[in-house]
């Protein structure tokens, strides 16, 4: 197995989680992690970010925000992931559950693009407020106050559907 198949096995699956909750799509999400994996196996000279799946998630969200600038519009949430119900549970509870879903792919398809990745990049990847200062370029200051008020605006959302 190739270095550069190892890397792809390790990170797709992170990439795709990631830009699925960027863009709230399942097809875009595909295309943001292929041509995450196309721009980093062209790029010229070495990795500058601190860890590969950092450089790799800096690489997503680029892709996702031209995205946004060529289509000049924000995404919406398609509703794919509804397709797929579990089996094992109870369709009203399943169903439940699916509008709980999408009902929070909404609200944060609704939060500033940079505030939504410094939340995803937190709470999803796991990444430490520092990892994500030197990711995106922000302040440690800035980051805590971006994730803290994603939270805020995620709860707040949250509170005004019960």
């Amino acid at each position: 197995m190739s270095e550069f198949q190892a890397l792809y096995q390790k990170y797709a699956h992170d990439l795709f989680r990631f830009a699925l909750y960027l863009t709230g799509n399942r097809a875009e999400a595909e295309d943001i992690v292929s041509e995450t994996f196309v721009r980093a196996w062209t790029a010229p000279g070495e990795i500058r970010q601190p860890t590969v799946k950092a450089y790799l998630l800096v690489i997503a969200r680029n892709c996702h925000r031209q995205g946004l600038r060529r289509s000049g519009r924000l995404s919406s949430l398609s509703g794919e992931e509804q397709d797929f119900p579990d089996p094992r549970q109870a369709p009203h509870a399943s169903a439940e559950q699916r509008a709980e879903l999408a009902s929070v792919m909404a609200d944060l398809q609704r939060l500033p693009e940079l505030d939504r990745t410094a939340l995803l990049m937190s709470a999803v990847e796991e990444m430490s407020y520092d990892q994500i200062a030197v990711t995106l370029g922000l302040s440690l200051g800035a980051v805590k106050t971006k994730i803290h008020r994603a939270r805020l605006k995620l709860e707040q959302a949250r509170q005004s559907r019960s």
